[in-house]
């Protein structure tokens, strides 16, 4: 099941209309329109300070909230446009969509990784390095899952570990089509490092051997 999904708070907007809009800018507010979920288009206002920190914290596109206005139920929403002003690229206006449960939606999930201190690959020496702390699932709004688990229990050093090897929550799916890799445990650098300079030793050795034998 889903994990606490972020609160996004907002008050109920006096009027419709430009007018309204712009007295909500000059209150220090973002004017915004909650829509869909079988229920009427309701306007809001958003503080602008706190949007913009929620704005700046990157991926509010693709994040659902729990919109909080005060008097009424909380609803789930995910944010359908952000407008912002051409010359400060500051938001001017926000438009949220509320969820059913049913509801499909794209969302980033973290991914956690099981037994990542005792894996035979890393008890060896190798390092986990995570190409892709958190993945875009398309999944359901009523059923979104708190991360994506990977266990390392059996890899090796040298082993990849694929969004196509890993099982994933009932009804979510990938939003990019091709495979592609979540970790892999690779060998530490120094011991990349020594056989780079081994290498280099038998070239040099390859190499003398061959001037003699011209000799």
């Amino acid at each position: 099941m889903a994990g606490k999904i972020p609160d996004l708070n907002a008050k109920v907007r006096a009027g419709t209309g430009k007018g309204a809009a712009r007295q909500a800018r000059r209150d220090g507010d973002v004017p915004g329109i909650v829509y869909g979920g079988g229920a009427e288009p309701q306007s809001i206002s958003i503080p602008f300070n706190y949007l913009l920190t929620m704005l700046r914290k990157g991926r509010f596109m693709s994040t659902l909230f729990n919109l909080k206005i005060e008097g009424q139920d909380d609803v789930r929403v995910i944010c359908r446009g952000v407008q912002r002003d051409v010359v400060k690229d500051l938001p001017v206006h926000i438009d949220l969509m509320r969820l059913k449960r049913t509801s499909r939606v794209k969302l980033f999930i973290p991914v956690e990784f099981l037994n990542a201190d005792t894996a035979p690959g890393v008890k060896k020496g190798g390092v986990l390095a995570v190409v892709r702390p958190e993945v875009e699932l398309e999944v359901l709004a009523g059923e979104i899952p708190e991360s994506i688990v990977v266990d390392l229990a059996n890899a090796e050093m040298g082993d990849t570990i694929s969004i196509s090897s890993v099982t994933l929550p009932e009804g979510a799916k990938p939003t990019i089509d091709r495979d592609f890799v979540i970790a892999n445990i690779s060998a530490p650098r120094s011991v990349l490092a020594d056989d780079d300079d081994g290498d280099e030793s038998e070239d040099s050795g390859e190499e003398a051997a061959e001037e003699a034998t011209e000799e």
